[in-house]
C-alpha cells in the first residue's frame, strides 16, 4: 500500500486501525488487540487506549507541537482525534484528516468539528494552512526516502506564507548498537529506517504498507535539497525527536 497514491482511501474491510478505534470508542476495555506485523521484526501490538490519550497523557514532543501550532491547522493522520480535540480545547482552528473512514466517523462522534476522510497527497485537496501537524512518527506516511521530494512539493502547495510543519520521528540506529556502544549499519543496504508493516484487528486485516522512520540529519539533508529549513526542537527519551520545517524563503519572516 502506497500512501502517496493520491486516490488511496481505506474501506472498512481493509481498515484494522479504524475498526479498533471504533470498537474502543463504543465498547472500551472489551476491544481486542491491534496487531502489527513486519518482515523486519517480530509481531507487535499497539495499545488501542494509547490512541485516545488526553493532552496530559501525551509525550512532551506532542505537547510542544500542539502548543506551538498557530493559525489554521491541518492534523494529518488524525486517528481518533486526540490531537484535534486538544487543539479545539485550546481554542484553535483545526482540520483533521485521515484515510480511515471509521476513524473519521469516531472523530466526528467525539466532537472534532472538521474531520474528513482525505488523502494528504490528493491534489484535489488544495486548501492552505499555517501549521501542518505530522505526529506519532509523522514521517511514516512518506514511506521511503525517495518519496521525500514528493512530500515537500506537496507541503509547499498546502502551506501559507510563513507556514510551518511540525513533525516527530525516530532514529532507528539503536537497533544496530554493538556492545561497545558503536553502531553497525550496512550502508549498502536500504535505508535502515524504511520498514514494511501490516495491521490486523480481529478478522480485519489491512494491506501491507511502507513506513519511514528518518533520523534528523537525513531529514535535514533532504529538506534542504527541496528548499526547506529544518530545526531540531526537542529530543525525546529514546532516539525520537520533534522537528520544525518551513520553506527557506520564509526564514526571515519567522
Amino acid at each position: 500500500m502506497n500512501y502517496l497514491k493520491r486516490s488511496l482511501l481505506l474501506t472498512p474491510d481493509k481498515d484494522p486501525m479504524g475498526t479498533a478505534i471504533a470498537d474502543y470508542f463504543h465498547y472500551g476495555r472489551t476491544a481486542g488487540k491491534l496487531r502489527v506485523y513486519s518482515s523486519q521484526f517480530e509481531e507487535d501490538e499497539i495499545p488501542v487506549k494509547q490512541l485516545f490519550r488526553s493532552f496530559n497523557e501525551m509525550p512532551l514532543l506532542e505537547q510542544i507541537a500542539l502548543q506551538q501550532a498557530t493559525g489554521r491547522i491541518l492534523d494529518v493522520g488524525a486517528g481518533s482525534g486526540c490531537h484535534a480535540l486538544a487543539l479545539q480545547e485550546m481554542g484553535k482552528e483545526v482540520c483533521a484528516i485521515d484515510i480511515s473512514p471509521l476513524s473519521v466517523e469516531v472523530m466526528k462522534q467525539r466532537g472534532v468539528r472538521n474531520a474528513r476522510q482525505i488523502n494528504l497527497f490528493d491534489e484535489t485537496f488544495m486548501e492552505n494552512f499555517d501549521t501542518i501537524l505530522m505526529l506519532m512518527n509523522g514521517s511514516g506516511i512518506v514511506g521511503k526516502l525517495e518519496n521525500l521530494p514528493v512530500f515537500f512539493k506537496r507541503m509547499k502547495q498546502l502551506l501559507r506564507p510563513g507556514g510551518k510543519i511540525w513533525m516527530d520521528s525516530s532514529d532507528l540506529c539503536y537497533l544496530f548498537e554493538e556492545e561497545d556502544g558503536s553502531f553497525l549499519v550496512d550502508l549498502a543496504a536500504d535505508y535502515y529506517g524504511e520498514l514494511d508493516y501490516q495491521m490486523q484487528y480481529r478478522k480485519v486485516k489491512g494491506d501491507s504498507f511502507d513506513w519511514l522512520y528518518v533520523d534528523f540529519q537525513t531529514l535535514s539533508l533532504y529538506a534542504s535539497q527541496c528548499g526547506f529549513e529544518t530545526k531540531l526542537i526537542q529530543q525525546g527519551n529514546h532516539y525520537d525527536y520533534l522537528a520544525c520545517l518551513y520553506p527557506c524563503c520564509y526564514v526571515n519572516n519567522k
